[in-house]
């Protein structure tokens, strides 16, 4: 049995700021884009802005209605990203095996160190009391035998705690949970769910996964096989070559654009790009993120979480959602960008038996053609010049 942690910084970049000036720790306060509008979104809060329920990524006009005297910082990333080496150096004393999920979350294989540093609740105590001494940031840690529930674990408790989930006991700890607190469950999704009556862990898990496989694909498979704690996933080793999080493209245009028929096409043609990168690094993404630069300089930043695809269409669909959602067009765009991250390599993707294989067959066979349509059209743009062939939804009328 293995033992896996999930390390997670509290309110990495307001810790971090706090440790610079440290009178913030005594108001609430926030990290924002540009603290000197209202434009933008919460990048992160202390744990005095917290109890006013300002939340991330909030926008720093509704924070500011909860909290008008909450205090607003700029980011500094050369410091976060000198603490996340650090806080990473720290995780490495215990264990080789030290994967970065992210720059203030890291997962962990601690079972081939208990032996020499004691239990896993033990060594957890005791990265989480030297990151605490040493750096002056807490950590949560979620302890348990695979990476998704030890991720479960480390958002179950904040801040500065430790939350133990192990074989025995998962499902009295996790199955009365929401069933939006599992991972890669969003409102669309959870809505779905609710509407077959699983409104717990514990009823996913419990659910007939032939009916779910085809309500919603794969992802249905792997969401069922995460709540019975079927994840085998490795923790790779610090020193493997880190493959890429994100892929982002932008334009910045010669002269503000209003007409939004105009911005959606020129986010065709970056998604394009987005895609064929995908596919040609062998990566899925599941994450889609939108940051529209206006005119007077103010800057929005979206992100929605997605199964993991590499397909064109799908890509767009949630870039153009989240356009429609965020843009208002009384105000000119000066620079557009959209990405995707939390990139995977195919070859990770679930292995299906025969019979989920029998039930997305005619998905699959699907998203079969299109792929080999899109491999296609990569060549014949590596061969002829980008955007030779292209989607006719791109094309400018």
């Amino acid at each position: 049995m293995r033992s896996i942690l999930h390390c997670d910084l509290n309110g990495f970049f307001a810790s971090v700021e706090c440790l610079k000036r440290p009178e913030l720790k005594n108001v609430p306060m926030a990290v924002c884009w540009d603290p000197k509008t209202r434009h933008g979104v919460i990048l992160a809060k202390n744990e005095l802005a917290k109890k006013y329920g300002i939340y991330t990524p909030e926008t720093v006009y509704s924070a500011k209605k909860k909290c008008p005297h909450l205090v607003l910082v700029s980011p500094h990333h050369e410091e976060y990203r000198k603490y996340s080496k650090l806080v990473n150096q720290i995780y490495l004393k215990y264990t080789d095996r030290v994967e970065p999920f992210s720059i203030d979350e890291s997962f962990l294989d601690i079972t081939e160190s208990l032996d020499l540093f004691g239990s896993a609740y033990h060594i957890a105590y005791q990265i989480k009391e030297e990151v605490k001494q040493t750096l002056g940031l807490t950590i949560s840690v979620g302890v348990s035998f695979n990476k998704i529930f030890a991720k479960l674990g480390s958002d179950m408790k904040k801040p500065d705690a430790i939350t133990v989930i192990d074989e025995k006991h998962y499902q009295e700890i996790l199955y009365p949970l929401p069933i939006e607190t599992m991972l890669f469950v969003g409102k669309a999704t959870a809505s779905t769910l609710r509407k077959m009556r699983i409104e717990t862990i514990g009823d996913l898990a419990r659910c007939d996964v032939h009916r779910l496989v085809k309500k919603i694909g794969k992802l249905g498979l792997e969401l069922y096989e995460y709540a019975n704690g079927r994840d085998d996933r490795e923790v790779k080793l610090f020193t493997d070559k880190r493959e890429a999080k994100s892929i982002s493209r932008g334009i910045t245009f010669q002269s503000d654009i209003q007409d939004s028929n105009i911005l959606i096409e020129k986010m065709g043609v970056l998604v394009e790009d987005i895609a064929k990168n995908l596919r040609k690094q062998d990566y899925k993404a599941s994450s889609v993120a939108l940051i529209l630069k206006f005119s007077d300089f103010s800057v929005i930043s979206r992100q929605r979480k997605i199964f993991k695809t590499d397909s064109y269409h799908e890509i767009l669909k949630v870039a153009i959602d989240l356009f429609h959602e965020n843009y208002y067009a009384e105000k000119p765009v000066r620079k557009l960008t959209l990405g995707v991250g939390n990139l995977e390599n195919k070859k990770d993707n679930i292995q299906l038996d025969l019979f989920e294989l029998q039930s997305l067959k005619q998905k699959d066979e699907k998203q079969k053609k299109m792929a080999q349509a899109m491999h296609v059209m990569d060549q014949m743009n590596e061969k002829y010049g980008n955007y030779k062939i292209t989607f006719g939804n791109i094309i400018k009328k």
